[in-house]
């Protein structure tokens, strides 16, 4: 029990340290410009939004499209902004930011996406995308059992079978007097080979037959994104299970 409230304890802590990440990816200056963007867009400025574009995204279509992403946009004030995204590259001479807010209008969600570009000083925008969506990206991404496909339930169902499996396999490799290196059995039960991935939220399927995984299953999800779970095939566990009842359990009755 001691045990499994370090875990938990430390998972919290994790949790509480991505927003910081974030916070280190766009400054509070970054975020400022971003937002200061965002907002001449919600004001239809769009003399300043063309002026402030990069060269490389400057098109005879510009205002049109500034025209039509402003009408994505609510036209209350936002009850909450919140930041969700956040990407920081550098090249030799310049450094752009990829900020992304979501924001909350009442019962009306909406994601504003602005890529700065800062080069020698001079800010421009390189990327800028507004995206209407249902319901906050922490509850339309939040891990749920209900309303999901079959696939996913196998997927599921079949990552916490291969966790048991290599487990089960780990504990009787430790326990067994073996002719040869245990390590090796060790090393060969502990990894699952291939990969099934599957997006919790939307259900998509990815497929990585050349794939190596540590204890033959995954669980992974990015700040605010979806849960994707992978399962690849205990092979060294299945292999070692067949091995003992085969080879070693035989000898020991005898």
């Amino acid at each position: 029990m001691r045990n499994l409230a370090c875990l938990v304890v430390l998972l919290v802590l994790v949790g509480c340290s991505q927003d910081d990440v974030l916070q280190k990816f766009s400054s509070p200056d970054d975020q400022a410009t971003a937002k200061g963007y965002i907002d001449r867009l919600r004001a239809r400025n769009f003399d300043e939004l063309e002026k402030a574009a990069d060269p490389s995204i400057q098109s005879p279509n510009l205002r049109d499209t500034l025209t039509k992403m402003a009408a994505l946009v609510p036209s209350q004030e936002p009850n909450s902004i919140r930041l969700v995204g956040a990407q920081r590259f550098h090249a030799s001479d310049t450094t752009t930011v990829n900020t992304t807010f979501e924001y909350n209008f009442g019962d009306q969600w909406m994601l504003a996406n602005v890529a700065v570009q800062d080069k020698n000083g001079a800010k421009t925008i390189v990327g800028f995308n507004i995206n209407p969506i249902t319901q906050s990206l922490e509850s339309q991404n939040r891990f749920t059992l209900v309303g999901k496909s079959g696939g996913q339930y196998l997927v599921l169902v079949a990552a916490i079978s291969a966790i048991l499996i290599t487990l089960y396999s780990l504990i009787l490799c430790a326990r067994t007097n073996l002719p040869s290196k245990k390590w090796l059995w060790i090393l060969f039960i502990v990894f699952g080979f291939g990969k099934i991935a599957i997006n919790w939220t939307t259900g998509e399927w990815g497929i990585a037959p050349f794939f190596v995984q540590l204890f033959s299953a995954s669980a992974f999800a990015p700040l605010y994104g979806p849960w994707t779970i992978a399962v690849s095939v205990p092979v060294g566990a299945v292999v070692f299970l067949i091995y003992r009842r085969a080879r070693l359990v035989p000898r020991a009755e005898s």
